[in-house]
């Protein structure tokens, strides 16, 4: 079931997580709406990425509640999977597969219908146009993360993930991504991300969460 793009929210209540012993964070809460941006920051280790595992439902918390549309996203699996588009900071690509097949696959595995056309288009104007019937392998680290970041011209989803989007890309493909991320959001959708790169973004509610190398509370958000 794919949720509207008009009415959703995704709600982290008091979340903490644990990585062997030590605390990456605890008390962590906030609530982001359509049209929201979450710029999460920190230093290595402080818990970035697994937060956004567990935004994904991909990890659990060591303790607190993750909600979509008010539903412990837990609670409702696949449901919420497929309002979801995740990019880690791998491409997470198949190298045996080209930048095409690659594509064709990770649409059929949300359900997704696959235009050929449409993918092509997409991945010239990401800069592929050379490359569209390449193995991924023979491709720079630059091209196989444009092949993932395809996806996000190309299915229809409510909320995205993405951690390190920027990595590995130019100045131009780093601008064109910058340019989706700005109209995704104006047109309701949600963003969490991570970036190291400096990346000025302009969204209707820019929200930035950092969480910090120490073993207190954070829920330290300002706009």
């Amino acid at each position: 079931m794919k949720f509207s793009t008009s009415n959703f929210e995704l709600t982290a209540n008091d979340l903490s997580a644990v990585r062997g012993e030590r605390l990456l964070f605890k008390q962590l809460n906030f609530s982001l709406k359509n049209g929201t941006i979450l710029y999460l920051q920190g230093a290595n280790g402080t818990g970035k990425t697994t937060l956004l595992r567990m935004l994904c439902g991909l990890s659990k918390p060591y303790s607190g509640v993750i909600n979509w549309c008010g539903n412990n996203i837990n609670e409702l699996a696949e449901d919420f999977h497929q309002n979801i588009l995740y990019i880690g900071h791998l491409p997470s690509i198949k190298e045996d597969l080209t930048a095409l097949e690659n594509l064709q696959f990770s649409l059929a595995l949300t359900g997704d219908s696959f235009d050929f056309a449409h993918a092509c288009e997409v991945l010239k104007l990401l800069g592929l146009g050379k490359a569209l019937h390449l193995p991924t392998r023979v491709l720079s680290q630059g091209q196989k993360r444009r092949v993932a970041l395809a996806r996000l011209w190309l299915q229809n989803l409510p909320l995205w993930i993405l951690d390190e989007p920027f990595t590995a890309l130019d100045v131009a493909a780093t601008e064109l991504l910058k340019q989706k991320i700005e109209h995704f959001a104006n047109a309701g959708g949600v963003v969490v991300m991570t970036t190291h790169q400096e990346v000025l973004i302009n969204a209707p509610n820019f929200v930035q969460l950092r969480l910090e190398d120490l073993d207190k509370p954070n829920h330290n958000l300002k706009n």
